[in-house]
């Protein structure tokens, strides 16, 4: 297909003329903080204490996303503090790498690594820390592309922060794609049209995503029919397959029933079509919406901020975003009351699972990618140890069978598809006693981790943090040397400056 020089789209406008002539570039706009009022959050209460008598097993999907802790910066970075609503403390803990082992081989896609560390905001309290790391490919590896990026080009997204910066980021991510990928456009306003045929050439897709201006309503449910029509035209067989939604999550004309929506997505997922959801700017961004079609999609739902951010998620992490190497990730762990007495997970609220859910390979989960980490982490109180709940007057004693297996703290299970499977397998790691016995406060890694984890929970407010505050999350943290960590340390000094503001 010719390099497009004049295409018109109801709804959107597209500047005539040699557009590889008018190249343009994101930089960052001179940001007025906006009353987050109109802003849409799906937000859940923290998890509560569970006593390991009663409820000894903890069950949920693993995540990927990372858009909450980019969301928050934004804030922060406006001089506001977050809607406690817009904080998932498990997206910002999984914002950052850890040093976890990689596989060996490919038998197994990821490794799981278990530690424990006294907990530094509750005496009495140790924290759990489950760890999975998947295995990196190489470039010359990884199955062939086919993507669609489907892009808001309303007129709400004619903002510096919105459309100028969807152009960088795809742009980006062109570039880092290879000549057995390919690459449609498809943009929707007032109605859907596709700008760009699909095509490895990195030049006219880049040249069509500079045509690009805003202007019109929003239909984004005819945008993503049109979207998944293209994906399914060209879909290839054992390669990647996946619609790549950017938008401010405006969705206020067209298809408007949520539920209708996720069932078109979760159709197209079961047929091997996944979405990946890319959020922009500020106002009226609908997270709720944008997070929830990404979980339902099988991708990942990121917020871009900057141009730094978009090139971290669509180039240094373009693997472990669109190349899926565990489907269906579900975690297990059943605590032992002969050892732990009460557990409550940090984050994942979104996430749970029933425990019934884990053995049944019809219930959807997360996906890892290539490369990619997941992080959980629990906080534990040993038999014996002043917990957060008192004792119950008719508490029994620990079954016979937590008693003869005093050895185990907890035992970790995982499930997992692969790719192409429809059978899950199951992976087992006890988490012995003795690591709760000898654990020392957190240092390093696990102490940056833990930092991260008790930034989300004050940002939101939680009440088991017993005052713990930013300026002891600064400590725990340490100095850094990665970019990404000196950020998180600025970001929590902002924080710590408008505290009680």
């Amino acid at each position: 297909m010719p390099a497009p020089q004049s295409v018109v789209v109801t709804g959107s406008r597209i500047r005539s003329g040699d557009v590889a002539a008018e190249r343009s570039f994101y930089a960052p706009p001179v940001v007025v903080a906006t009353d987050p009022g109109r802003e849409k959050y799906d937000g859940k209460e923290v998890s509560p204490v569970k006593l390991t008598q009663a409820e000894p097993v903890s069950t949920f999907s693993v995540d990927v996303d990372t858009g909450a802790y980019a969301n928050a910066r934004r804030f922060l970075t406006q001089g506001m503090m977050p809607p406690q609503d817009a904080v998932r403390t498990e997206e910002m803990i999984n914002y950052f790498r850890y040093d976890y082992a990689k596989p060996k081989d490919r038998s197994q896609p990821f490794t799981v690594t278990t530690d424990v560390a006294k907990s530094p905001w509750n005496p009495g309290t140790y924290l759990m820390r489950i760890g999975l790391r998947g295995y990196d490919i190489e470039s010359a590896e990884r199955p062939p592309a086919n993507l669609v990026f489907l892009m808001d080009v309303s007129g709400s997204m004619n903002s510096a922060d919105k459309l100028p910066l969807v152009k960088t980021a795809l742009s980006g991510l062109a570039g880092e794609l290879s000549p057995k990928d390919t690459v449609a456009i498809v943009v929707y306003a007032g109605a859907a049209g596709m700008v760009l045929e699909p095509t490895s050439d990195t030049a006219k897709i880049r040249r069509a995503l500079d045509s690009l201006e805003a202007g019109g309503s929003t239909a984004g449910g005819a945008g993503i029919e049109l979207a998944y029509r293209i994906a399914e035209d060209n879909f290839i067989k054992g390669g990647v397959n996946r619609v790549i939604l950017a938008t401010d999550g405006d969705f206020n004309v067209g298809v408007s029933d949520t539920k209708a929506l996720i069932e078109l997505i979760e159709k197209k997922r079961d047929s091997g079509i996944t979405l990946t959801t890319l959020g922009f700017g500020q106002g009226n961004y609908n997270e709720a919406m944008m997070e929830q079609i990404a979980n339902h999609g099988n991708g990942n739902y990121a917020y871009i901020d900057t141009a730094l951010e978009a090139k971290k998620v669509l180039g240094d992490e373009m693997s472990s975003t669109l190349f899926t190497i565990a489907k269906d990730v579900k975690i297990q762990v059943e605590f032992n009351p002969a050892v732990i007495a009460q557990y409550r997970l940090v984050g994942y609220e979104n996430r749970a699972l029933r425990e019934e859910d884990f053995d049944n390979d019809l219930v959807d989960a997360g996906d890892i990618g290539a490369g990619h980490q997941v992080t959980a982490i629990y906080e534990v109180v040993p038999v014996g140890g002043k917990g957060w709940i008192a004792p119950r007057r008719y508490e029994d004693a620990p079954a016979r069978a937590a008693a003869a297996r005093m050895a185990e703290a907890a035992n970790v299970k995982l499930r997992f598809k692969l790719p192409d499977g429809a059978t899950s397998r199951l992976i087992e790691q006890a988490v012995p006693a003795s690591a709760i016995t000898s654990a020392a406060a957190p240092t390093g890694d696990f102490a940056f981790a833990a930092a991260v984890a008790a930034f989300g929970q004050v940002l939101r407010g939680d009440e088991m943090m017993m005052g713990y505050d930013f300026d002891d999350i600064a400590k725990l943290a340490n100095e850094q040397d990665d970019f990404w960590r000196q950020e998180f340390l600025q970001l929590n000094a902002l924080a710590e400056s408008m505290k009680g503001g």
